[in-house]
């Protein structure tokens, strides 16, 4: 298991379809993770795929969630065995792995996650294995608790929803709705009848195989945050720091001029 263990145990949640809210981390300063693991978040992901934060400092924004009790994921750059295998590694108690397509996609994601003989990635001591101290307990950890999120964000995915869900090793799923609408050529278009037919069938296959799944609510709105909590979704990623930051500025800043 990682070096200090979190509190929450994300994959018993999702089995058991509890609603777990968390955000997105693309700044790299440790006392951006801190403040925000401090806001009662249940899991909170370093996205590599939309940022410039290195693998180091990746690393220590881990750590700094994990030792605040809150599950760190990773979001990859892309579906990597060598990027997964260096996150967990360092930690991270699961991936988020992008463009999902296919269920070849989602076998190699949990493959790269897992050890043999469910999986092929290395063996190794570092943070997550307590520097070789604690090996024996991550064992038995990464069976029953690491986590593999598939991202379904192309109309390929969707088409491909049975296959992709039927990997043994997926633990649920979250929505890009920019990437998804972007893929069926109305990119942005969130009411678009197509779009919301899309949503729709992600919904009905996920219920089929029992498996938990959420959407990214971009900008920091609880009143989006309800409706997406209102509409079923049990995985939510609540905004990002950046747009937190940016909207309580310019919050702030309206008020005052008008």
């Amino acid at each position: 298991m990682p070096l200090k263990k979190s509190k929450v145990f994300l994959k018993q949640k999702l089995l058991d379809k509890e609603l777990v809210i968390g955000s997105w981390i693309t700044l790299a300063h440790p006392s951006i993770a801190e403040i925000m693991a401090g806001s009662s978040f249940d899991w909170l992901a370093v996205d590599l795929e939309h940022s410039v934060i290195t693998i180091r400092e990746a690393e220590e924004l881990i750590r700094i969630i994990d030792l605040a009790g809150v599950v760190p994921l990773v979001r990859l750059t892309s579906n990597n065995s060598d990027q997964i295998k260096r996150v967990m590694d360092a930690g991270s108690h699961g991936v988020i792995v992008p463009m999902v397509n296919c269920a070849k996609d989602a076998e190699l994601a949990v493959q790269a996650v897992k050890y043999p003989p469910s999986g092929k990635r290395g063996f190794g001591l570092a943070r997550a294995q307590g520097y070789g101290n604690r090996f024996k307990e991550y064992l038995e950890w990464q069976v029953k608790h690491s986590v593999v999120i598939v991202q379904v964000e192309h109309i390929d995915a969707v088409n491909n929803l049975e296959e992709i869900f039927g990997v043994d090793g997926v633990d649920g799923y979250m929505i890009g709705p920019y990437d998804l609408s972007g893929s069926m050529g109305i990119p942005g278009q969130f009411d678009h009848p197509d779009l919301l037919e899309a949503m729709e069938k992600i919904r009905m296959v996920a219920a089929k195989f029992n498996k938990t799944g959420g959407i990214h609510v971009v900008e920091p709105d609880a009143r989006q945050l309800r409706q997406a909590i209102k509409e079923g979704q049990r995985f939510i990623a609540y905004s990002v720091d950046i747009r937190m930051i940016d909207q309580a500025c310019r919050d702030g800043l309206d008020t005052v001029k008008e």
